[in-house]
């Protein structure tokens, strides 16, 4: 790390153990939806009337449980019967990741730019994160697609922190190198803040190492291969990465060697559920 970058970096720690660095909120209708989920006295209705509240959320809950993945018989047009198709855990983990959309956006149009991109990929690996834990694990899709809207969620301070230092935004190689360092931890710090469950609650730094033990695959393991597979033939770093050396893709049953999914279905599921996020 250049002594810029360095600088940059031990100034951003000092701002976090001081309470100085302003960490970013999930939206109030993420945090009341997250809510009635945490209560067991709470229903179908009570969800409604959160979600209710807020007429793009509702529209876009409800094209989810209008959605192909879901194989649904019949059309649905209305919130509470979209609400009882998907179920009060699905639709906390589906609403909150749609409710974070907004956070990506800043006045600046180098940040906004910056961070429109993290959503986007962030996007995209959250709809191939889905897809794989569908058909690879036992775990929850709806509960990996949050873990792959959130696995960058520490770039947003970063990202803040260089819109009020200019020189630090006008210096992409030293803004780069101090993304990389620290948003694994800030990501942490903030999922902590949000009191996400343990399972997700370290996917910002887990889903970057790619030599963990452990003896099954989880929710990092899952975002570390849709990750590997979204930037598979671009120039990005991750791009360069020797899968062979990436134990997740063998606690998935995956061979690193195969390019993509092998699969032409899941490659069209892969996109329906990007597009369930966009």
């Amino acid at each position: 790390m250049n002594a810029i970058a360095e600088k940059v970096r031990q100034e951003i720690i000092t701002a976090i153990e001081k309470d100085q660095l302003v960490l970013p909120t999930l939206p109030e209708v993420a945090l009341k939806v997250r809510e009635v989920a945490d209560d067991p006295d709470a229903d179908i209705d009570k969800l409604t009337n959160v979600i209710g509240n807020d007429a793009a959320l509702s529209a876009r809950i409800i094209r989810v449980a209008n959605s192909p993945l879901l194989r649904a018989s019949r059309s649905i047009e209305d919130l509470r019967t979209a609400l009882m198709r998907l179920g009060i855990q699905y639709t906390c983990n589906i609403a909150t990741g749609l409710a974070m959309e907004q956070m990506f956006q800043a006045t600046s149009d180098l940040v906004d730019m910056r961070m429109r991109e993290v959503w986007s990929r962030s996007s995209e690996i959250a709809g191939i994160s889905y897809v794989l834990c569908k058909h690879y694990t036992r775990l929850r899709p709806d509960q990996a697609t949050l873990a792959g809207l959130v696995h960058k969620i520490g770039v947003l301070p970063i990202l803040t922190y260089a819109e009020e230092h200019p020189a630090l935004l006008k210096d992409s190689f030293t803004l780069d190198t101090v993304i990389e360092q620290l948003q694994g931890q800030l990501g942490d710090l903030i999922l902590k803040t949000w009191n996400f469950p343990e399972e997700l609650a370290h996917i910002p730094s887990q889903h970057l190492d790619f030599d963990r033990n452990i003896p099954k695959a989880d929710y990092a393991d899952v975002v570390t291969v849709a990750m590997l597979q979204s930037y598979a033939g671009s120039k990005s770093a991750m791009a360069q990465v020797d899968l062979s050396n990436v134990k997740a893709f063998g606690r998935l049953g995956l061979d690193p060697d195969t390019e993509g999914t092998e699969s032409e279905d899941l490659n069209e599921e892969m996109e329906a559920a990007m597009a369930l996020l966009l």
